[in-house]
């Protein structure tokens, strides 16, 4: 198991700024994934912790030992930082059979092939590939491919793997499928374990901690999937993860409305977490609205979409569309919801946000 480290990294090209003091921490045996919008600076992130560019200031430690440290002159090759790479394409060499494209990292340091035969077969055991070491890629599906692309990444380092969006280009099902057998293998091998994805889901599905990043390069919350939920740092957490609803909201004749058309009312006391001199906007999450007769607040029904263990409701309220999801398990209560129909909507765990505040 290994502990990696990376401190107030800062990457550029001219004047724009990719990673804007980047710092993070992954305990050994942890699975961390990078999440964030396209150009935010995920995979610059991992290539300056595998070696591929240089930051203009930081400092990278792995296992203990500095790899990078620009105050320090220490520039490790990628070689020589034993860290596994996975990338999306899997990277996986047409001509080569698959013993020689899992042996190929090896073979470039000459270790024995003694020592290489043992550590293919390792590799090709922990990602259910024995058996496969004379197929050549063409003969494989995109998941046996990526699994191959997963032993090349074990025969470099079994304790520190790299995964830059190893699973974008399979289809669902097999998402679904290489999703579990990476949590599978990193708990027998008790990997550590960085992966970089844009989807949120397949990050919260299978990582111990979720790191965000906005578009200017930096870090704005590092936590578990519940605390990205029930406590995100900023309006731009709540938006990127997961479904949002955002109502703009404002006090009007001494009630809390939400301030569409003439103003809706929907509290009489102030809630809880409205800010002080600024626009207010109400971010909520499709679950946490109620269907309730009793509500003030009235919309309608525009679309209904069954998707298996829940419904998606599209509810006009006023000139806004919010999004309402309920549980299939709820449906047993008896109450059914048509299109068209008028519904009272109850809101919950609602937070508050500066209407002029960053969001996806």
């Amino acid at each position: 198991m290994s502990k990696v480290s990376m401190e107030h990294i800062r990457v550029a090209y001219g004047s724009h700024t990719v990673l804007k003091d980047f710092s993070l921490t992954v305990e050994p045996g942890e699975i961390v994934g990078i999440v964030g919008p396209s150009g935010c600076g995920k995979t610059t992130a991992i290539r300056a912790l595998c070696g591929f560019l240089n930051p203009e200031m930081g400092e990278i430690t792995v296992n203990g030992r500095k790899v990078f440290s620009k105050k320090e002159r220490v520039n490790v090759p990628p070689e020589n930082r034993k860290i596994g790479i996975v990338f999306q394409d899997y990277a996986v060499w047409p001509h080569m059979s698959v013993y020689d494209n899992v042996a190929y990292p090896l073979k470039k340091r000459k270790v024995p092939k003694a020592e290489i035969a043992k550590r293919v077969g390792y590799a090709l055991e922990q990602s259910h590939m024995t058996g496969y070491e004379n197929y050549m890629p063409s003969q494989l599906s995109g998941g046996q491919q990526q699994r191959v692309a997963i032993a090349r990444a074990l025969t470099s380092s079994d304790d520190i793997i790299v995964m830059d969006e190893p699973i974008t280009n399979l289809d669902a099902k097999l998402r679904e499928e290489m999703l579990v057998e990476i949590r599978l293998m990193q708990s027998r091998l008790n990997t550590t374990i960085i992966y970089i994805t844009h989807d949120q889901e397949a990050a919260m599905q299978l990582c111990d901690r979720i790191v965000i990043m906005q578009k200017d390069g930096s870090i704005c919350q590092i936590g578990t999937d519940e605390d990205m939920i029930k406590n995100p740092a900023n309006r731009f957490v709540f938006s990127f993860i997961g479904v949002s609803n955002f109502i703009p909201v404002a006090e009007k004749s001494g009630s809390w409305c939400l301030d569409i058309g003439e103003g809706i009312p929907y509290s009489a006391v102030r809630p809880q977490g409205i800010l002080p001199g600024v626009k207010n906007v109400m971010g909520i999450r499709p679950m946490d609205i109620i269907f309730d007769d009793e509500s003030p607040v009235r919309g309608t029904i525009e679309q209904s979409v069954f998707l298996g263990s829940l419904f998606n409701y599209f509810v006009r309220v006023g000139d806004q569309e919010l999004r309402v999801q309920r549980s299939t398990l709820d449906s047993l209560d008896g109450r059914e919801y048509a299109e068209g129909q008028e519904v009272g909507l109850r809101f919950l765990n609602e937070k508050y946000y500066d209407a002029e505040e960053e969001s996806v």
